[in-house]
C-alpha cells in the first residue's frame, strides 16, 4: 500500500506543477496581453470567463488543492490515520467532479484545450483512482507507517524542486508577447 500512497503524492506533485505553471501565466503573462488580442487554443481557455472565481484564477485554487493533497498524502503515509483516509476520498471526489466540469467547459463550451488543465484533470482522476484502490484493498493501514522524519523532508524537497522547474518552464513556453 505504501507504494500507492507514494504514487498518490507523486501524482499530486504533478498536478501541483501544472497548477503552478498556470498560476504564473495568470499573474505574469496574461497582464501583458493586449485586451483586443485574438488568442488561440490554450490561451483562449486560460483567459476565458470560466478561468476565474471572482478575481482568483482557478489555477491558483488548483495549486492550493494540490499542495493540500501533497500534505495530506505525506501525513497519510507517515501516520496511516483512518480518519484522514476517510476524509481524503470525498475531498478528491469533489476535485474529480470539478475537473470533469472544467473538461466539459473546454470541450463543449470554449472549444479549445489547455494541456496543463488536462494534466490537472488527469492527476485528479488518478488521485481518486488510487484512493479507491487503496480502500478496496483494505486501506492504508495494511502496511506500516513510514518514518515522518524521512517522508516530510523528501516531500518538501521534491515539491520545492518541482516548483523551481515550473517557474523555469515559463521561460520556454510560447506565451503571447514572450517571443518564444
Amino acid at each position: 500500500m505504501n507504494k500507492f500512497i507514494v504514487g498518490f503524492i507523486v501524482v499530486a506533485m504533478l498536478g501541483w506543477v501544472a497548477s503552478v505553471i498556470l498560476t504564473a501565466v495568470h499573474f505574469w503573462a496574461i497582464p501583458l496581453i493586449p485586451a483586443d488580442a485574438n488568442l488561440p487554443g490554450s490561451m483562449q481557455v486560460i483567459t476565458s470567463q470560466w478561468a476565474y472565481v471572482g478575481p482568483v484564477p482557478l489555477a491558483t485554487i488548483g495549486a492550493v488543492y494540490y499542495i493540500f493533497m501533497i500534505s495530506l498524502g505525506a501525513l497519510w503515509l507517515s501516520t496511516k490515520n483512518e480518519f484522514l483516509e476517510r476524509m481524503l476520498l470525498p475531498v478528491t471526489g469533489l476535485g474529480f467532479l470539478a475537473s470533469m466540469g472544467f473538461v466539459y467547459l473546454q470541450l463543449g463550451v470554449i472549444g479549445a484545450i489547455c494541456p496543463f488543465c488536462m494534466m490537472s484533470a488527469a492527476a485528479t482522476t488518478i488521485l481518486l483512482g488510487i484512493e479507491i484502490y487503496v480502500k478496496v484493498r483494505g486501506g492504508a493501514g495494511t502496511a506500516p507507517a513510514l518514518n515522518a522524519t524521512v517522508v516530510w523532508p523528501a516531500v518538501f524537497g521534491a515539491t520545492m524542486l518541482l516548483t523551481i522547474f515550473a517557474m523555469w518552464t515559463l521561460t520556454v513556453l510560447p506565451l503571447p508577447g514572450s517571443g518564444a
